[in-house]
This record gives structure tokens, C-alpha cells and sequence, in this order.
């Protein structure tokens, strides 16, 4: 029997756990985190950590969902180095400066549908792609291949793709 959430309109420390993502190490959802959400807790942000294959990643959602339906399952898929339902292998989708070399929308929109598609078979709602960031600065090592690259136009075009095609797989960008 699950918990009924507070009222969210009056009870201020219920609204506040609803903008709340908690994560936790391990494949399988730990009770603090099933009962944190039966009583509001907003969702839960998957690591590569608790993905060991798409069928544990798919029950691990699918219990999520069910302590909370409308709890949001959230994941940092961008494709290429940055990947989690992929962690222990590597992705098998290009990533963001690969499709902007090649500069394609219609690819980008191919490979953000692919990517959308499967995390929604697994339960996954809300994708942390894609990366928007313009790589300007030669001194700032964390965006690098994350980035679709140095154009501001080139990366405008190629983050529509990418939020259409997740979008269109039913995954929020």
C-alpha cells in the first residue's frame, strides 16, 4: 500500500522534495527511495552505477514508477563518451561532436530518436541531452567532444535535431 503525497499545495517541504532527483549507488531501488517517493520525492537521476544491463535498468524504472507514478526517471544519455546505458561498453550512438562535424540534422534527429526510443523502453522519461553549450573556449576541457562545436549556428541547428528526436521518442530533452 503506498503512501498518499501531502498536499502539495499547502505542505511547503512536499513541494520542495518534488524538485528534488535523488540517486543511489546499486541496480535495485532501496527502500529509503521507495518510501521518499510514495511521499513525494520528485524522481530519481539514474549513474551509470545502477545500470548493469537494459533488463535491470527496465525493472529498476518500472519499481520507481510503481512507489510513485509520476515520479521522473532522469539519466545523462548524450551518446558518444557520455553514457549510461552503455557505461561498462561505450555508446554505439555517435556523439555530439561527431554530428556536428558531420553536420546533419537529419542524422542528429536519427540518432536522438534511437537514443529516446530505447531509454523509453526501459522507463526512462527525462534525458539530461542534449549538450548546448557553444565550444569556445580552448581552456574549458569539460565541454570538448560534448558539444556539437564552435559555431553558435551550427550547434543551435543541431540541439533542435536532438530535442525533436528525443522528443519525438517520447522522452523529455
Amino acid at each position: 500500500m503506498s503512501h498518499q503525497p501531502a498536499d502539495l499545495h499547502t505542505d511547503l517541504p512536499a513541494l520542495a522534495a518534488r524538485t528534488v532527483m535523488a540517486s543511489f549507488v546499486g541496480v535495485t531501488l532501496p527502500e529509503w527511495a521507495r518510501r521518499r517517493l510514495a511521499a513525494a520525492l520528485g524522481g530519481i537521476c539514474l549513474c551509470g552505477e545502477n545500470v548493469a544491463s537494459l533488463e535491470t535498468t527496465r525493472d529498476l524504472c518500472a519499481a520507481i514508477h510503481e512507489a510513485a507514478p509520476d515520479a521522473i526517471v532522469s539519466v545523462d544519455e548524450e551518446g558518444g563518451d557520455v553514457t549510461r546505458l552503455y557505461y561498462a561498453l561505450g555508446s554505439p550512438h555517435a556523439g555530439h561532436a561527431v554530428l556536428g562535424a558531420v553536420d546533419d540534422p537529419a542524422l542528429t534527429l536519427a540518432v536522438a530518436h534511437d537514443i529516446g526510443a530505447e531509454l523509453r523502453s526501459v522507463g526512462v522519461d527525462l534525458d539530461f541531452g542534449p549538450v548546448a553549450d557553444v565550444n569556445s573556449n580552448p581552456l574549458n576541457p569539460v565541454i570538448g567532444v560534448r558539444s556539437f562545436g564552435s559555431e553558435p549556428d551550427l550547434v543551435a541547428r543541431h540541439v533542435q535535431a536532438f530535442v525533436d528526436g528525443l522528443q519525438g521518442a517520447g522522452v523529455g530533452a
